[in-house]
C-alpha cells in the first residue's frame, strides 16, 4: 500500500505556479527522495504533505486519509523537519527533547526522550545548552526530535544541508536505520550524489514539474550515467 499518493498537485503563490500538476507515490517503508536544484518546488511539496499549506488543485492521500479532509488525523502520525529548523538555544539538548515530547505523548515521555537522545547520539553534550552546539550537533538533535516519536511518515527537508562530511554521514545512517524499523521517509535534497546511497526511489523535479522518476540505479542505467547528477543534466537538456 502507498504511504503517500500525490495526484496532479498544483500549488500557486498568487499568480506564480510553484508546483505544476505533479504526481507520485511513496510506498510504505521506503525512502523516497524529491531531488532537484534550489527553487525547484521541493520544499513547497513537503510543506503541503506536512499539512502546512493548502493546494489549489489535485489531491494528496496519506495512509489512505485524504489530506484536505483529515489534516488533524494525519498530523498525529507524521513528523516534519524543515531545512531551517531551529531549537531553543537556552535549553539543554535533553530539556529540548522533553519539551517537544510533551506535545505528543505524555504517558510515554521518558521513553520518547530516551529514543531522541539515542538518535542524536551527543553523549554527555546532551546536557549542555543548545547554543553551545556546532551546526552538525544541532542538526542531529533536530533529527532526533523528528524521529523519536516513531512517526509513520517522516518528512525531512534537506536533512544534511550545510553539514560536514562526518555529520552528513551520521544523519544518513540515522535515516537508513529509521526506515529499516518501518518508518516511511520522504526527503528532499539538492545533493544528487547522496541520494544514490539513501533513497529507494527518487523523483527529479525542476521548475515545479517532475521530469523523471525511478530507482537511482535504474535511472543511471537508462541514461548511461555514472551518477544521478549526470542523469539530471541529461534529462533537462
Amino acid at each position: 500500500m502507498a504511504a503517500v499518493e500525490v495526484k496532479n498537485l498544483v500549488k500557486k503563490y498568487g499568480a506564480f505556479e510553484a508546483v505544476k500538476g505533479i504526481s507520485f507515490d511513496v510506498n510504505q517503508g521506503e525512502i523516497f527522495g524529491l531531488i532537484g536544484p534550489n527553487a525547484a518546488g521541493k520544499t513547497t511539496v513537503l510543506r503541503v504533505i506536512s499539512t502546512l499549506l493548502t493546494i489549489n488543485s489535485g489531491s494528496v492521500n496519506i495512509m489512505d486519509l485524504e489530506l484536505s479532509k483529515k489534516p488533524d488525523e494525519i498530523r498525529k502520525f507524521i513528523s516534519y523537519l524543515p531545512e531551517d529548523a531551529g531549537a531553543y538555544k537556552n535549553l539543554t539538548g535533553r530539556r529540548y527533547l522533553m519539551f517537544i515530547a510533551n506535545f505528543f505523548e505524555t504517558k510515554n515521555t521518558r521513553e520518547i526522550v530516551q529514543k531522541g537522545i539515542e538518535i542524536a547520539d551527543l553523549d554527555e553534550r546532551i546536557d549542555d545548552k543548545v547554543d553551545t552546539y556546532s551546526k552538525g550537533m544541532k542538526r542531529r538533535l533536530l533529527v532526533g526530535r523528528a524521529l523519536m516519536i516513531n512517526p509513520k511518515l517522516a518528512i525531512l527537508d534537506e536533512p544534511t544541508s550545510g553539514l560536514d562530511v562526518i555529520n552528513a554521514q551520521e544523519i544518513r545512517k540515522i535515516i537508513k536505520n529509521t526506515a529499516r524499523q518501518g518508518t516511511t521517509v520522504l526527503l528532499s535534497s539538492h545533493n544528487m550524489l547522496e541520494v544514490e546511497y539513501l533513497c529507494d526511489q527518487i523523483a527529479l523535479i525542476s521548475e515545479g514539474k517532475i521530469i523523471e522518476e525511478g530507482k537511482p540505479k535504474a535511472l543511471m542505467e537508462k541514461y548511461h550515467a555514472n551518477n544521478i547528477e549526470e542523469v539530471f543534466t541529461k534529462v533537462v537538456q
